[in-house]
């Protein structure tokens, strides 16, 4: 039995003219051959086809399956009638080889599963779905090359689309190829990006030959050159147009000037409507259910009172082909029929096949048929159309459920429960990525009976959606007057909403255009329901941040221990990946390092172990950043290399926080202030004022190490000057005084201080008063200076901070050589300059030459360690190996194929010269 909503392997249509209809395309032969000569040397290939109907991408997969008959080939086929089906093009894909998922690791089991129907169990990830896949094809492709074909790509379900672009852009070294036919790119486009070849129309001289070659017989010549210039190079109207033309006036021979694909559609009905009545009546009949499934259409041939064998005349006209499937002539041939038929007469034709399609088996698509064949609401049908999209949600297809319940809403007969159903299908296109269209059903919502609780749901979609467009500054009243509304109609839903609003205000920063992170703390005190149960991390998160941003400091240090007590016991992945940010930010606004690494660490593991892609770059944004911070640049590095594949993968993006920050640390200017430029812009192109209070902070960081005092001061005021700016303001205030200081502006410096001990003096920990001690030594003098200088470096070395402690050396270092105490100062200046340059931090480490060549010491340069000639994707992969992980646990975490991360150990072990794996902790 197959699953209940997937489709059946459809053939690919081809006519029987496909060699004729590649004349002219040496071009694409020969860039299909190097795909084919690629794949058999071992290595993967991406190829999308792009071009017009009829311009012979189809033809092309066609000759490539030809030329790799020795080989195993997978193909699928989208259909515009599909696209509202989730993972139906996937599974025509995958279907074949299905039984080898045992093999996949259990959670990516349990996704593809739940994804096709076969099991039950939570939504899947899609990206987790797409690591599935991407292990099951390169399974099949180890045994014997294998290539992947899907054509009319344009028309694939939506997740199907995106699980397969996410597939090609992490295959590499494994003998697969993905090939894919479609349209030009209108719109929204999950291919976009790929390596793509476009057909062009054939010139004058092959359009030609082309035409003669097709003759079968003499054709008069105004006839055509009447077809050469309605064609105009398209090889399937050159063999098209002469059937419908053969009949015209010679003496009318003025081309059609209207698009040459309208042109070949009409040819094909002229030739459709010749046939008689009741083959016109299956045709349509086929065309509405494109699966192919001849036993359908004999069902549905029989409802109708017509023999099958009535499709006979249209066999032998050459424009469908019934075996083991109804294939048509060309896609365009269905599409033309389709779209030529009466509504009334397209309602009957979908109320036939409704009835005739199983409902235990197919009810997805019985449910398709019945929205089609109707115009009326009908509760009925729209409860079914329900049905469909639970059961699309259950799997993962959250773009189709929207799609399901969309259609629910218009045919619901009940004004309330049209609201609720748009409602619904509003949250989903939201959360499948399109807030455009999920903004087009809130008005249908709005439009409805809805009450008190479903008109405030309304107003949090809406808010949700602002903020999706990067609207955030007028997403934070939005979402705070929802918060508001809420509290006397679902409690805890208020207090979540209270802490998104929050959070929001806390990205938006100085850049807030209402309601800033202290009014919106000050409203959730003043009107947050009161907690009647154990309180939750909601809860507690909510109080922690409110107290921050309204109260006392040193009664935000204790709510935000009893949070970060708890959220540190959390153990739902769920919770984990939706309030890590929050909490980890929390943390370090808190100067607690062995929570903040903590809970950074756990939020990359989380997101790993159940393949949450889209939030895995943010959670490796975070570690990114705590591995700078303890001086492991190179970490940092890979991680941001990491975090730049997954994008390109996932086609996400945001404001590069880990990579400013890392940048600022390397220390190489021309490289970082480009960067930091580029993030700044980018965060006032989004409202992020927290983005613009990082990129401030990292400039001064740069400056900083780069001696460069002025300018050091000019970024670090401005990153510092807005205590709601969580964390980046606290570390803004430590560059702020040691620039200040640096550039004689010693009043501002001690405003400075005294605004950093506020915080640091209520934080206690050794990270707090470490830079808190090293940060008054600058200001102080004699033994007192010493003291505090001695006290950093105590602290910070207790610390996870290392970069901070390294900073204490260097500057009680440079404060001894200036007192005169050459032999102290060396020994400072030493284990300064060792540790920068162990992690990478050039500009800081070249201070500490500049200070010891000042100290009359002569300065070595090292030469970097064997590493630095991998790239990041192979430095982390080595890592990995070194650390005892096989090929298979490295690929789980970083989402390779078991075949890629051993094609990349093969580059690593001939760069460092050694012969296998065991070898790699000497050599690394």
């Amino acid at each position: 039995m197959r699953c209940c909503y997937a489709p059946r392997v459809r053939g690919i249509r081809v006519s029987g003219d496909g060699p004729e209809r590649l004349r002219g395309r040496r071009r694409e032969y020969e860039a299909l051959e190097e795909l084919v000569s690629k794949v058999e040397a071992g290595r993967s290939a991406v190829l999308v086809l792009r071009g017009d109907a009829g311009i012979g991408k189809s033809a092309l997969l066609e000759s490539l399956v030809a030329r790799v008959a020795g080989h195993r080939v997978a193909r699928g086929a989208g259909a515009e009638s599909e696209m509202e089906l989730p993972f139906a093009g996937l599974h025509q894909l995958c279907a074949p080889f299905l039984g080898r998922a045992n093999s996949l690791p259990p959670p990516q089991r349990e996704a593809l599963a739940t994804a096709f129907g076969v099991s039950a169990g939570p939504p899947p990830d899609r990206f987790l779905v797409g690591l599935a896949v991407l292990g099951l094809l390169t399974e099949v492709a180890a045994e014997q090359p294998l290539f992947c074909l899907v054509d009319d790509a344009q028309w694939l379900d939506r997740v199907s689309a995106q699980t397969l672009a996410f597939v090609a852009r992490r295959i590499l070294a494994e003998p697969l190829a993905l090939v894919f036919a479609s349209r030009e790119q209108t719109g929204l486009d999950d291919l976009a990006g790929l390596p793509e070849l476009t057909l062009n129309a054939l010139d004058d001289t092959n359009a030609r030959a082309l035409s003669d070659a097709a003759a079968k017989g003499p054709v008069d010549e105004r006839i055509r050159e009447r077809v050469l210039a309605e064609a105009r190079g398209n090889p399937l109207a050159l063999l098209e147009l002469p059937h419908d033309l053969i009949e015209a006036d010679p003496a009318d021979n003025l081309p059609d000037p209207g698009p040459v694909t309208s042109r070949i559609e009409r040819s094909y009905l002229a030739r459709v409507r010749s046939l008689p009545t009741a083959t016109q009546q299956l045709l349509l009949t086929a065309a509405a259910e494109p699966i192919g499934d001849v036993a359908l259409l004999r069902r549905a041939a029989e409802r109708l009172d017509i023999s099958l064998a009535e499709v006979g005349p249209a066999v032998t006209a050459g424009l469908v082909d019934i075996r083991n499937l109804v294939r048509f002539r060309h896609p365009l041939l269905r599409s033309a029929i389709y779209r030529s038929a009466g509504l009334a007469e397209l309602r009957e034709t979908h109320h036939v096949l409704a009835e005739v399609t199983d409902p235990v088996l197919d009810p997805d698509r019985r449910a398709w048929h019945l929205a089609r064949a109707t115009v009326r609401p009908d509760e009925e049908i729209a409860a079914e159309l329900e049905s469909s999209a639970a059961r699309a949600l259950a799997r993962g297809g959250t773009a189709a459920a929207a799609a399901f319940l969309a259609h629910a809403a218009v045919l619901t007969p009940s004004p309330q429960y049209k609201a609720t159903r748009a409602l619904a299908a509003a949250q989903a296109k939201l959360r499948a990525g399109a807030p455009a269209a999920a903004r087009d059903l809130l008005a249908l919502a709005r439009s409805g009976a809805l009450d008190e609780f479903g008109r405030a749901r309304t107003d949090l979609v809406e808010a949700q959606i602002t903020f999706a467009l990067s609207h955030i500054d007028e997403a934070v009243p939005l979402l705070l007057a929802t918060a508001r509304r809420l509290v006397t109609l679902d409690a805890g839903l208020a207090r979540e909403t209270f802490l998104d609003t929050l959070s929001a205000a806390m990205f938006a920063g100085r850049l807030a255009a209402g309601a800033d992170a202290r009014e919106v703390a000050l409203v959730a005190q003043q009107t947050s329901p009161p907690v009647t149960r154990p309180p939750g991390n909601v809860d507690l998160l909510l109080h922690a941040l409110a107290t921050r941003f309204t109260g006392d400091y040193r009664d935000a240090v204790a709510a935000s221990r009893d949070a970060l007590h708890a959220f540190r016991r959390e153990t739902a992945p769920e919770e984990i990946l939706r309030w890590s940010w929050l909490a980890s930010a929390l943390a370090a606004e808190m100067w607690d390092d062995e929570a903040w690494t903590e809970l950074v660490t756990r939020h990359v593991r989380t997101a790993r172990s159940v393949g949450a892609l889209a939030e895995l770059p943010l959670a490796l944004n975070s570690r990114a950043v705590v591995h700078t911070c303890a001086g492991e640049l190179d970490a940092a590095a890979l991680l941001i290399a990491e975090i730049t594949r997954l994008q390109e993968a996932t086609g996400g993006s945001f404001v590069p926080y880990g990579k400013m920050t890392l940048a600022a640390w390397q220390g190489r200017a021309p490289e970082a202030v480009p960067l930091i430029e580029a993030g700044m812009e980018g965060a006032l192109e989004s409202g992020e004022g927290i983005g613009v209070a990082v990129a401030r902070r990292a400039e001064a960081v740069l400056h900083n190490g780069l001696a460069r005092y002025e300018k050091a001061f000019d970024a670090a005021r401005p990153a510092s000057e807005h205590p709601q700016d969580l964390v980046a303001a606290n570390w803004g205030l430590v560059e702020l005084v040691e620039a200040a200081v640096r550039s004689g502006r010693l009043a501002a410096a001690e405003t400075a201080l005294t605004q950093l001990t506020r915080t640091t003096q209520a934080a206690g920990t050794n990270w707090a008063l470490g830079v808190q001690a090293r940060s008054r030594a600058l200001l102080s003098q004699g033994d007192a200076a010493e003291e505090l200088y001695r006290e950093a470096i105590e602290r910070l070395g207790r610390t996870r901070v290392a970069a901070e402690s390294a900073r204490a050396h260097l500057l009680y270092g440079e404060w001894l050589r200036r007192e005169n105490r050459r032999n102290d100062a060396r020994e400072q200046l030493r284990e300064a300059h060792a540790l920068f340059t162990r992690f990478g931090a050039n500009a800081f480490a070249e201070r500490a030459v500049r200070e010891l060549r000042a100290n009359g010491e002569t300065v070595a340069r090292r030469d970097g360690p064997a590493a630095v000639t991998l790239t990041a994707q192979e430095t982390q992969i080595a890592q990995l190996a070194r650390d005892g992980l096989t090929n298979s646990e490295i690929g789980a975490q970083l989402f390779l194929s078991p075949h890629t991360v051993e094609w990349h150990l093969r580059k690593v072990y001939a760069k460092l010269g050694i012969a296998s794996r065991r070898l790699l902790r000497t050599a690394l």
